[in-house]
């Protein structure tokens, strides 16, 4: 049987690469077995895929089409205006910024590629990606099986529009998690804060795998190539990378007490109150409610559910300064960050370790299929 959001998944996959010429079907469709479906990253890379830039407008309202089917309605709006957001990162960089490009900050720069054949009682998926994107979607026997990695950011995290009014496409996401920490008393606050510091990025990073003990990857490790063919493109990159993690000042110290763990640290929802396991619940909202309804699994965190999530956080708790959480339980790993350009450059991710890219469910099908 094919769930509903699949069955959209499909035929929105198939549409869009019926309009594709051959040339851009080698491009923009893979094998579902290939490696690279599971390579993903958050940085203005090569995300691997047909770009909106090798597009004309028919097929990129197509590749949105597919997008969508994919997200809430609030999803793809946040995903929407991340991808304009490059606009204003360029102009607040004074429009320089080329990385191994043209242009370093482009809104044209997302890709879209389709692995396996859509619909059918088959194995496929897609992923669509750029900066601050990257949404991985696996369907197998017609049903969606994964969303997972789901990584959304902002960069400005906070802008200026007319009126005074401010452009904050993550808000809830990171003043929800901060409400529920300054609730906390002084001991609940001792067992919930592992660090004054925040690390510079997320601590599992854009890995295809997470693993006892991961901690932060530099800048430069979140890249395609290990290098650019402009060496001075690369040192420029380098050396933003370098800058950012000093200015994290982590040691040993810190880099221990926030390496990931497959046992959760921080506060569990068992020793919160009732208003503040709401906001707990409020809080996992803003990254199970990327996805539509019928996928998403807010509605199995019941009072059970909550007593084995665990919220952590690091850094300030002051509204902007740099500071970092972690929220973990089974099945279940977020981390946010905003800690670059003066806090005003957020990350956040939505993974399940024991089955991103439907690894888990792909593995259980095959072995009563083989």
């Amino acid at each position: 049987m094919v769930d509903d959001v699949a069955g959209r998944m499909a035929e929105a996959a198939r549409a869009w690469l019926e309009l594709l010429s051959d040339d851009q079907r080698a491009v923009g469709l893979a094998d579902a077995a290939d490696g690279e479906r599971r390579r993903w990253f958050y940085t203005p890379t090569d995300h691997g895929g047909l770009t909106f830039h090798q597009q004309r407008p028919v097929q990129q309202r197509a590749a949105m089409r597919l997008v969508a089917s994919g997200l809430s309605r609030p999803g793809f709006v946040t995903v929407a205006t991340t991808i304009g957001l490059e606009n204003v990162l360029d102009h607040t960089e004074g429009f320089v910024a080329r990385f191994d490009r043209e242009r370093g900050r482009d809104p044209g720069l997302y890709y879209l590629r389709v692995f396996g054949e859509p619909g059918g009682s088959g194995t496929w998926g897609w992923r669509f990606g750029g900066h601050h994107v990257s949404l991985n979607n696996l369907v197998v026997d017609g049903r969606l099986v994964s969303t997972t990695p789901c990584f959304m950011g902002a960069d400005p995290a906070v802008s200026e529009l007319l009126g005074g009014a401010v452009n904050r496409p993550l808000a809830r996401v990171e003043d929800l998690a901060r409400e529920l920490v300054l609730s906390l008393g002084p001991d609940e606050q001792r067992q919930a804060i592992l660090s004054p510091k925040a690390p510079s990025d997320l601590v599992t990073g854009n890995r295809t795998d997470i693993s006892e003990g991961d901690r932060v990857i530099p800048l430069a490790g979140i890249w395609r190539d290990e290098r650019f063919s402009d060496p001075v493109e690369w040192e420029k990159l380098q050396a933003a990378s370098d800058a950012i993690d000093a200015a994290a000042g982590y040691g040993e110290d810190e880099h221990r007490s926030l390496e990931y763990t497959a046992r959760p640290k921080g506060i569990s929802g068992r020793d919160l109150k009732d208003g503040q396991r709401s906001l707990l619940y409020a809080l996992l909202g803003t990254y199970f409610g990327r996805v539509p309804e019928s996928v998403s699994p807010l509605s199995a965190y019941d009072d059970a559910a909550l007593d084995l999530v665990h919220v952590a956080w690091a850094g300030s708790t002051e509204p902007g300064a740099p500071h970092y959480y972690r929220v973990q339980g089974p099945r279940l790993l977020i981390e946010w960050d905003n800690t670059q350009r003066n806090a005003n450059h957020a990350h956040s991710v939505w993974r399940d370790p024991s089955n991103d890219f439907g690894l888990d469910v792909l593995g259980a099908h095959r072995r009563a299929h083989h």
